[in-house]
């Protein structure tokens, strides 16, 4: 039986001898920062978490968590949970009106082992990420303790820490801020996120109930039971649905939250005689917005700290977990002095170039959405109407783009091409994952992979691979050899969709870093080269780190 995440209260412990020095101190325990702590405590750095609350989060919020997420939970130890509990999906229907314009599928092959997308409660995701963190004896997990004050020095931050029973100092040499989209740590830092908002109101709605709709993504444009306005419904575990309305401007945010006003838009969508019970309401307005950089000397700021995008396309939870599997691995590297401060700067650098595609990606799916004026208007419904009969059309039709990780093209990180590639994975990008077998028993490429780098050498027979000496590189090697070529501790390309994906020939090799992002790739595999690649992907040759306002 499940637990009930939105019951507990978990215990504040008295801060007698809280104080210290710690390599890193993250502030905000929602799934950004439990997701870097985590990291960082299961790779051995020793870390602190804090949270002015002693609970997790209220209500439903975010709930679509995508394949790359996923992936990452699996790495950190819980993603099995999440991928059984939650819902799977991988199909969307759009409607105008009462006709479906068309439908996609986010997921139209097979050969991998997570979903495209699973419909949960932030509260589960928290909760067992929590109990993932109650696991490692290196992570100090510490409620009611706020962040009041904070003061940076050459080589450590020192935070002032409130809790219930008295003030005191915790010294960090690098603190990571995920405390949210009202962060404490900016504020004290007198640092701000700008951008933009859009003049428009949504309620959301968890209903429970007993209903007969697919779990796949509905999502109407101007429907009959709540005409002039858009409806997206998904489906969440526990006979729970998320109903979202939109609303316009000019709603009153208190208003509309009461049941009398919200019961009566479900039962236009549902029937007067359907059975449900509210479980939450929340009114949200639409902000695109981002600090101007994510590195402040020796604080770095990741989720909605960083960085904030209107909710339809799941790019705020997804894109703030992907900011943790970027960040812990490279604060591992500097906190034990394998590499130079420099490499968080890739962190920033990385990491708002991706805050910016989500940003503009919602932006656009917003102004479609929410027309602001009548040419805007006039156009969207316009392909709207083509969209069902004219496959052109229903390119242009935004109701989200969802979710979908960065590929760190540009990345100073990344080492030019030894050879020519083909295939769907590109340089920076995360790892496709495909299915394998090894002696005999099935295994997934991305469960080999992660926590460290992580090289890849395509054989082309099994006697190639049985030749290949794991002494001939300096990084840990997966083998992989063709269909029907697999022999003791070689993995089998069992579906040849690792060739396909890769462009795998004989002799390919691949370099992944930590978090599982192509780096580097050869034709051919030279130690010398693969030392080098290494060197550069932990900024080995920088000179010396940025300066930081």
């Amino acid at each position: 039986m499940d637990i009930d995440y939105q019951g507990q209260v978990f215990d504040y412990v008295p801060a007698a001898a809280q104080a210290g020095r710690y390599p890193v101190v993250v502030v905000g325990a929602g799934p950004v920062g439990l997701a870097t702590a985590i990291d960082l405590a299961q790779n051995g750095v020793p870390v602190v978490l804090l949270d002015d609350d002693n609970k997790l989060s209220s209500g439903s919020r975010a709930i679509c968590f995508s394949k790359r997420t996923l992936e990452i939970f699996d790495r950190l130890g819980c993603g099995e949970r999440i991928a059984a509990k939650g819902v799977r999906w991988h199909v969307g229907r759009v409607f105008n009106r009462d006709e479906e314009v068309y439908r996609f599928d986010l997921l139209p092959e097979t050969g991998h082992e997570r979903p495209a997308f699973v419909n949960l409660q932030q509260y589960y995701v928290e909760g067992y990420l929590h109990e993932r963190a109650q696991e490692l004896p290196q992570l100090d997990l510490r409620w009611c303790s706020k962040v009041t004050g904070l003061v940076q020095h050459a080589d450590h931050v020192v935070l002032n820490v409130s809790t219930p029973d008295g003030e005191y100092a915790l010294e960090a040499a690098y603190v990571v801020a995920a405390d949210g989209g009202k962060s404490s740590v900016r504020s004290l830092m007198g640092l701000e996120s700008i951008g933009r908002s859009f003049r428009d109101r949504f309620l959301i709605a968890d209903v429970k109930m007993t209903a007969g709709f697919p779990a796949e993504r509905w999502f109407w444009f101007d429907p009959p039971f709540h005409p002039g306005q858009s409806v997206l419904l998904h489906r969440q575990p526990d006979n729970i649905w998320r109903i979202d309305f939109q609303l316009g401007w000019d709603a009153d945010p208190v208003a509309e939250k009461a049941p009398e006003r919200v019961i009566p838009r479900i039962r236009a969508l549902l029937g007067k005689d359907a059975e449900f019970t509210l479980e939450w309401v929340s009114i949200y307005t639409f902000c695109c917005l981002r600090m101007d950089s994510f590195r402040r000397g020796r604080v770095l700021f990741a989720g909605d700290a960083a960085h904030g995008v209107s909710p339809f396309g799941a790019r705020g939870a997804n894109s703030g977990v992907q900011d943790a599997d970027n960040l812990a691995w490279k604060l591992r590297l500097v906190v034990k002095g394998e590499a130079p401060d420099a490499l968080l700067d890739t962190y920033a650098s990385e990491r708002e170039r991706a805050a910016d595609e989500n940003i503009l990606n919602s932006t656009r799916s917003t102004d479609f959405i929410t027309p602001k004026s009548a040419v805007s208007k006039l156009f969207r419904d316009a392909v709207l109407q083509l969209a069902k009969d004219q496959p052109f059309a229903r390119k242009l039709v935004n109701s989200g783009r969802l979710s979908t990780p960065s590929t760190y093209a540009g990345s100073v990180l990344n080492t030019p091409d030894g050879g020519q590639f083909g295939g769907c994975m590109r340089l920076g990008a995360p790892a496709a994952d495909a299915p394998l077998t090894l002696d005999g028993a099935a295994a997934w490429l991305l469960r080999q992979t992660g926590n460290g780098f992580t090289g890849i050498y395509f054989a082309g027979s099994a006697r190639e691979a049985s030749n290949f000496g794991q002494e001939a590189v300096p990084v840990r090697t997966l083998v992989v050899a063709p269909q029907g070529q697999g022999g003791p501790g070689i993995f089998e390309d069992s579906e040849a969709l690792f060739a396909a994906r890769y462009d795998a020939r004989p002799g390919s090799f691949y370099l992944l870093r930590p978090d599982q992002h192509l780096c580097a790739r050869w034709r051919a595999v030279d130690a010398q080269a693969v030392r080098d690649a290494l060197a550069q992907a932990c900024a080995a040759h920088a000179v010396q780190p940025l300066e930081h306002a």
